[in-house]
């Protein structure tokens, strides 16, 4: 399944990536992850024994979403009395990329998993992505996303890894209303956090987990109670793990 993000206009504008672990898998090791410490696999569903099934403990939940009215109106209402983030975050704090290239929410999300979690230890010194989180953790979100746009690397695997996805691709002017975010435990205060490019900054869900074994969980409920429920009968949405290989 293609994602695409209804974003902010933007002359930069890339093909959409699939939604699909292996393919997930393959840009992070493009980009810098050591092969053979963590992966990305699918959710099946929100049962207990099929989130089980998930190799724990679960370091990021990726959640590709249908872009709906009723969505949008919540985002907008949520985010209308918050200021957006304008400067790099204090030390420990999660670090927010604020989207501003067309149909890149596949990149936005696996770069919030592997900036905010454990396997970001296990990014191989002098990566493209190594030196891509360097820069851009001391930067404010604005000059954040305008690293991201001139990064010919970034857009490079990006780009090859959208060429390999088993369906046809949208274009790069495309309007696919689907939209990935990203889930994260926050290591300083073990509340539930969600990231997304098209949000004000990391949004706070009030939600603590207690072990990072419980965030699949976590974020699992949090999805069902703040995404599905808002349109019962819709089908497209789609959870991916970044996980430990087992």
């Amino acid at each position: 399944m293609a994602s695409m993000s209804v974003d902010e206009p933007s002359a930069v504008r890339w093909v959409p990536l699939e939604s699909d672990p292996e393919l997930f898998t393959a840009w992070a090791h493009k980009m810098g992850l050591q092969e053979g410490t963590f992966q990305y696999y699918d959710v099946f569903g929100l049962d207990d024994a099929l989130l089980d099934m998930v190799p724990s403990p679960a370091e990021a939940v990726l959640l590709l979403f249908p872009v709906s009215k009723e969505y949008e109106e919540k985002r907008l209402e949520d985010d209308k009395d918050i200021d957006e983030a304008a400067t790099a975050e204090a030390t420990g704090d999660s670090l927010w990329f604020k989207q501003t290239i067309g149909n890149a929410c596949g990149t936005m999300g696996l770069l919030h998993s592997l900036a905010n979690s454990s396997a970001r230890e296990c990014i191989k010194a002098d990566s493209p992505l190594a030196k891509l989180l360097e820069k851009a953790t001391s930067l404010s979100p604005r000059d954040r996303a305008a690293l991201l746009v001139e990064s010919q690397e970034l857009h490079q695997v990006h780009s090859d890894i959208s060429a390999q996805g088993q369906t046809e691709a949208p274009s790069a002017e495309a309007n696919v209303d689907l939209h990935f975010d990203c889930f994260v435990r926050d290591k300083k205060t073990g509340e539930l956090i969600e990231l997304d490019g098209r949000r004000k900054g990391p949004v706070h869900c009030g939600v603590q987990v207690p072990t990072q074994e419980a965030l699949l969980k976590t974020a699992a409920k949090w999805i069902q109670e703040s995404y599905m429920s808002l349109n019962p009968e819709e089908l497209n949405f789609n959870l991916i793990a970044l996980a430990p290989v087992q």
